[in-house]
C-alpha cells in the first residue's frame, strides 16, 4: 500500500512550501544540481524534487537534513551552536515538566445547589 495523502493545516502547508523554496534557492546559489544535492544528502533525486515542491510525504528528518546540507538557515539561527543551545534549553525545560499530562477535571457546577 502506498503512502496516504496527508491533509495539512494551511500554515503547515505554507511552511513546507516555503522551506522547499529556500532549499531550491540555496541549492541554486551553490550552483548544485538536484542530483548533486541528492548525492550529498544520501537521498534520491525524486526526494529532492518532493522537498523542493513542499510535499508532505517526505520524512521530516530528510527535509531538515537536505535543508541543512543546502545551507538553509533553520529556526532563524545562523550559528549551529545557537541552535544546539536552543535544543539544550528545550531539554532542560522538558525535564521540569510532568512526565504525564492528564485532562483537566471538570468542576461540578451543581455542587452548591441544594435540592
Amino acid at each position: 500500500m502506498g503512502r496516504q495523502r496527508i491533509g495539512l493545516h494551511p500554515v503547515a502547508r505554507d511552511a513546507l512550501r516555503g522551506l522547499g523554496n529556500e532549499v531550491r534557492i540555496a541549492r541554486t546559489a551553490k550552483a548544485w544540481t538536484a542530483a548533486q544535492l541528492a548525492e550529498a544528502a544520501g537521498v534520491s533525486l525524486s526526494t529532492i524534487g518532493k522537498i523542493e515542491k513542499g510535499e508532505a510525504a517526505v520524512s521530516v528528518g530528510n527535509v531538515l537534513n537536505v535543508a541543512a546540507i543546502a545551507g538553509v538557515r533553520l529556526f532563524s539561527y545562523d550559528d549551529p551552536a545557537d541552535l544546539a543551545l536552543r535544543r539544550r534549553r528545550g531539554e532542560e525545560t522538558l525535564g521540569l515538566l510532568p512526565s504525564r499530562v492528564r485532562p483537566a477535571r471538570v468542576k461540578d457546577d451543581d455542587a452548591d445547589l441544594d435540592f
